[in-house]
């Protein structure tokens, strides 16, 4: 059931004072999320919806390329890490148990994927092979900041692939890549896939999705054809900085900051190897594994859609990613018939499988009701109060531009308002 009256939506006049992201202020703002400390946020209700949203939305997209969902641990030995040189990360949390064993929490899972990898893979017949979870990462973040955008705890997609050789790396690349531009569709979000830097993660290649915006803290390098990340960007055929303008084979380059929502990289042996991932091929000579890692982040992703289609009145979320579909408010009391015809409409959506959120709030008055839809962002909001009842009309507001829609027939079918819920619904962005 949600009904506002009992629904936990915590929202709030002002922002937090230490915000500076539109999306930090709007999504304390509406309810959707809470600190508890520096770096770390609790997903209330209504803001969850939205990042399982993101999450089935991915799901569906691995699922499609033949990627297998398990799960593995945050805690992990610390061993694994010192094999791969990766243990002396200052953003790696570190810590010892009770019998004095290293231990970390781990902020990305190549070293436990390649470790099981290592026990289970025997044959090139085992190959190729797509893995990938949902886990919290851990990561002892220096400088928290823009609420969601960069904390010390998270959630990632990590998906992993395992191949014979380097032109099986790049298929499962390949797969990875349409899958993702197909994921960054679905969101609704302005995207781009740009050339990264390999960073800590190593290997030979990589490419970053990013979602332009004010609050990014990335620069994307934008030109006819071309897309880097503003580090990588010199490295490039024909590139070069002149003063503060970018120019490629001359033509000038535009700059424009991005939030980092995914990243994909092309690890190929630089785990499989110090961890013992080998597989013996057709002729019985054992060779190494060649692996790619991709990460991408429900929550920056939550926090892009929030970023680049708000407006001064509060976010205006893609249909994709609304929590709800449908805000309804009544205007009227306990026992009138306005009231009345409101309980009528929300169980008529419901039934309908429309997600609908019914602000029934008694003590609540019209214009803040109105001002707290327009806060939280659902795409469309319906209106019964006295007017409706006595035109027997449903007042429609498409939440982006805040336009007015056709009216919907309160005395009507119930199934004719589902039907006109649904092909409204399918016009919206």
């Amino acid at each position: 059931m949600t009904r506002l009256s009992s629904y936990l939506l915590p929202t709030e006049k002002q922002p937090p004072a230490d915000a500076e992201a539109i999306s930090h202020k709007l999504m304390v703002r509406a309810g959707l999320v809470r600190q508890m400390g520096a770096g770390m946020w609790t997903w209330l209700p209504a803001g969850w919806r939205v990042h399982q949203r993101v999450v089935q939305i991915i799901r569906e997209e691995m699922d499609s390329i033949g990627a297998q969902e398990m799960l593995m641990p945050v805690l992990q030995p610390a061993e694994p890490w010192r094999k791969t040189g990766r243990i002396e990360i200052d953003e790696l949390f570190k810590l010892t148990d009770r019998k004095g064993s290293e231990l970390v929490l781990a902020m990305t899972h190549e070293e436990a994927v390649t470790f099981h990898i290592a026990q289970i893979v025997r044959s090139y017949r085992d190959l190729p092979l797509i893995v990938y979870h949902f886990q919290v990462k851990e990561r002892d973040e220096p400088r928290p900041r823009a609420g969601v955008l960069r904390t010390r705890e998270f959630v990632m997609k990590d998906s992993y692939s395992f191949d014979r050789d380097l032109a099986g790396l790049e298929e499962s690349y390949a797969l990875h890549v349409g899958a993702y531009d197909r994921i960054m569709d679905r969101t609704g979000l302005r995207w781009y896939r740009v050339e990264g830097d390999v960073g800590m993660m190593g290997g030979t290649g990589a490419h970053e999705y990013m979602a332009p915006c004010p609050a990014g803290e990335d620069e994307i390098v934008l030109g006819d054809g071309y897309a880097a990340n503003v580090e990588v960007a010199l490295s490039s055929p024909g590139v070069e900085k002149v003063g503060e303008e970018y120019l490629k084979d001359g033509v000038p380059l535009s700059l424009e900051p991005a939030i980092e929502v995914g990243n994909i990289f092309k690890l190929g042996t630089r785990y499989s190897e110090p961890l013992g991932a080998s597989y013996l091929d057709e002729s019985g000579a054992e060779q190494p594994v060649w692996m790619a890692s991709y990460g991408i982040g429900p929550a920056r992703i939550v926090a892009a859609a929030v970023e680049q289609f708000a407006d001064e009145h509060g976010i205006s979320w893609p249909k994709t990613l609304a929590p709800f579909a449908v805000h309804l408010v009544v205007i009227g009391k306990t026992g009138t018939p306005e009231r009345e015809a409101a309980e009528r409409v929300y169980e008529t959506l419901r039934a309908g499988a429309i997600d609908v959120l019914y602000d029934d709030r008694e003590a609540i008055g019209p214009g803040e009701k109105f001002a707290d839809a327009e806060l939280l962002g659902c795409p469309l909001r319906l209106t019964v109060g006295k007017r409706a009842v006595e035109s027997g009309e449903i007042e429609v507001q498409v939440r982006r531009g805040r336009e007015p829609a056709p009216s919907l027939r309160l005395d009507g079918e119930l199934e004719g308002l589902v039907r006109a819920v649904d092909e409204l619904w399918q016009g919206l962005p």
